[in-house]
């Protein structure tokens, strides 16, 4: 590996490690076995288990990758409701049965499931976006129509989050 990686120094690197702020925007082309490969600067990121939990977006046309460490956290709080929460059980249903765990091989590439490539419409070109806790994999067409719904909106959405 180089002493610099997109921008970061490889100490700085490690020290993000296991900390997934993911950050930017890149766009990548499936190659013909349908692999993506996730930028050099996320997989340092990721930390230990270096695997990525990948499920559909719940409310857009797109996928979502999440650390390991994160998607526990996120899980454990599914689990605090009752088996008799119905609406918990669909959602764990739901994203338990659509999810999968990837890890990549040794050139930083993945392969995700077709049935999840169908739900975002990733065929070619993939968009991939930082999201700070979370990476989102889009088609271009896709990403284009959700960012113009509400361009204007994201001022109301910081203040509404507090930031």
């Amino acid at each position: 590996m180089s002493q610099e990686a997109d921008g970061l120094s490889v100490g700085k690197m490690a020290a993000l490690a296991g900390r997934g702020t993911f950050v930017g925007k890149f766009t990548h082309a499936l190659d013909p076995k349908r692999r993506l490969t996730i930028p050099s600067v996320w997989r340092m990121q990721i930390g230990e288990p270096p695997m990525l939990y990948v499920l559909p977006d719940v409310h857009e046309k797109c996928l979502c990758l999440f650390q390991a460490s994160d998607w526990m956290r996120r899980i454990e709080k599914l689990r605090t409701h009752s088996l008799s929460d119905r609406r918990a059980r669909q959602l764990a249903r739901t994203l338990g049965s659509q999810s999968e765990i990837l890890t990549w091989d040794v050139q930083g590439r993945i392969r995700v499931n077709d049935a999840l490539l169908a739900h975002a419409g990733l065929s070619d070109e993939v968009v991939l976006l930082g999201a700070f806790e979370y990476i989102e994999l889009w088609n271009p067409v896709n990403l284009s129509d959700a960012n113009a719904r509400d361009p204007a909106g994201l001022g109301d959405v910081a203040q509404y989050v507090g930031i």
